[in-house]
């Protein structure tokens, strides 16, 4: 009797315990880790040089001499170089008419190139795959891209799949949340996300200049990437996810209409970019930094922080006015920024309003250069040259900000859990880099369009006749 007196009273003790060890053990689950990721490099053939970028803008029969200066003026504007790569079609002379099969084609070359050399460095075999989660904003087929992958690479029949459209260049960051989510709920798992954008049948062929702006600024590019809540794989793992936020302004008509699809007046179908953008980012940004500031810094630099607000506040409208607004400082919880390259304005926006140095943006404004805006893909080349620079070490904390159409900002934070410094897709350039001089190729091309001033004198020199 005694012994089992014993063993009832022990029980209670025994289930905490349990149930303890049961909650530490889903938590060590319930962490999302990057093991690899491949961005995609698109062979040479389809890089543009700025002889032949002039041609495809002069080619295009609607444009009047206006529009060739807003062009010039955009395209020497855009922090963009000569290294960048387009579709097929562009270099067939068909951006004017593309077909279905350009549009796979340009997204199955990614998929193809990336998945392939990703899985085979990594060891890891395609039936090893829980997860699968695709984003690419302006291609819907059927059977879905994902429905590819699985056909081409005989994926599993249990295998969880996620395709999404529409989310601009900010699916990334909603990728890895869907993953996180999943992640949460479920132990042991492997997921591959890939993430692009087709261009080819979204090249505006009108004259808007709203939209031509576009065609100035986006670039072909991907990024497949295997995440793993796995404790085997967790030494093998490059970063850990600290936390993520997502802020959406569609409800706001302002940034709701500041960057979509539509057609022009003619019916060509392209890529709005409004000038009130600049403003919905910046408002997108703050909201978003408000609510990711307490969960990544330290609370000496929120109580710094609050303390400059309120004095600020205390003081206005008094000599003190249209002095400098108190900005907090990122820096005291994050080592490193990676930054969406949406273009120089983004850029150097979001370092005015995170008082960022040259040293902070020089990788997105480098990416920028090299790749141009890959769209929600371009994350993962910034991150590429902070670790071919070998900037990352075990320990560091890095910061990802995106944008995209809706308006949406979206933000995480990784652990860095190694020293990084392989080589990636920047292996074969990143000495050139960062540029000493940022010479514009562009303008030495374009420049006698600057000055030319009678359009009913206006005639494309002979080199740039296509025949």
């Amino acid at each position: 009797m005694e012994l089992i007196s014993n063993l009832f009273y022990g029980l209670p003790l025994f289930y905490l315990l349990y149930l303890v060890w049961k909650i530490i053990d889903r938590k060590r689950h319930q962490n999302c880790y990057i093991l690899d990721y491949e961005c995609h490099k698109p062979t040479d053939d389809r890089m543009l040089s700025s002889k032949f970028s002039g041609e495809i803008v002069l080619r295009n029969k609607r444009l009047g001499l206006n529009e060739y200066k807003f062009l010039l003026k955009a395209i020497v504007s855009s922090g963009i170089g000569e290294q960048t790569y387009a579709p097929r079609m562009v270099f067939h002379g068909r951006e004017a008419c593309p077909t279905y099969e350009d549009a796979i084609l340009e997204i199955e070359e990614f998929f193809h190139d990336s998945i392939g050399k990703l899985l085979k460095r990594n060891k890891i075999s395609p039936s090893e795959i829980d997860v699968l989660v695709v984003n690419i904003s302006m291609l819907a087929c059927i059977p879905s891209m994902t429905a590819r992958i699985i056909n081409y690479y005989k994926l599993r029949e249990d295998i969880k799949v996620y395709n999404l459209t529409g989310m601009g260049c900010s699916a990334s960051l909603i990728s890895i949340n869907i993953v996180e989510s999943i992640f949460k709920n479920e132990k042991n798992k492997v997921a591959l996300m890939l993430t692009s954008e087709s261009l080819s049948p979204n090249w505006y062929s009108g004259n808007d200049k709203s939209m031509i702006l576009s065609n100035c600024l986006f670039r072909s590019g991907g990024c497949a990437t295997l995440l793993t809540n796995k404790l085997a794989l967790k030494s093998k793992a490059i970063f850990k996810l600290k936390c993520l936020v997502r802020t959406h302004h569609g409800a706001k008509d302002e940034a709701y209409n500041s960057c979509l699809q539509r057609e022009d007046d003619q019916g060509n179908i392209g890529f709005h970019l409004d000038k009130t953008l600049p403003k919905a980012a910046t408002h997108a940004l703050v909201d978003n930094l408000k609510q990711i500031a307490p969960l990544i810094l330290p609370v000496r630099e929120l109580l710094r922080f609050a303390i400059a607000l309120f004095l600020k506040k205390m003081n206005w409208g008094t000599s003190t006015k249209g002095g400098h607004k108190p900005v907090i400082n990122f820096k005291t919880g994050v080592d490193h920024i990676c930054l969406h390259t949406g273009g120089k304005a983004v850029i150097d926006g979001v370092g005015e309003n995170l008082n960022l140095t040259e040293y902070d943006l020089e990788p997105a404004r480098m990416t920028l250069h090299r790749f141009g805006n890959t769209s929600a893909s371009s994350l993962w080349y910034v991150l590429g040259y902070m670790e071919a620079k070998k900037r990352l070490k075990k320990g560091d904390k890095m910061l990802m900000i995106s944008f995209g159409a809706g308006f949406k900002c979206n933000s995480c934070l990784w652990e860095v859990l190694r020293d990084l410094g392989d080589g990636n897709v920047w292996k074969n350039c990143i000495d050139n880099y960062p540029l000493k001089t940022m010479v514009n190729p562009f303008l030495e091309e374009f420049g006698w369009l600057r000055d030319h001033e009678d359009p009913n004198t206006f005639n494309i020199p002979d080199d740039y006749v296509i025949t």
